[in-house]
């Protein structure tokens, strides 16, 4: 079962409360979607380690309930 939006964004809120979030259902599937993610919590952090964080807020759901997702992610 696809991911919806709410159970998207709460799991990024849990994880960034003081993100900035903007969440794109590419498909129209709740499947493919793509995030936008600017939060204080990617302050000094490379690219790659921003995406894990993200990552590891979804915890273990990317890849099952949420087949693909783009990121874009910047410090606030």
């Amino acid at each position: 079962m696809p991911m919806s939006r709410n159970e998207l964004e709460a799991h990024l809120k849990e994880a960034f409360p003081d993100a900035d979030l903007e969440l794109v259902d590419l498909a129209g599937d709740n499947d493919h979607w793509k995030a936008v993610i600017a939060t204080a919590a990617f302050a000094g952090k490379s690219r790659v380690a921003q995406h894990q964080m993200v990552y590891a807020a979804l915890k273990g759901k990317m890849g099952g309930t949420l087949h693909a997702l783009a990121l874009e992610t910047r410090p606030k």
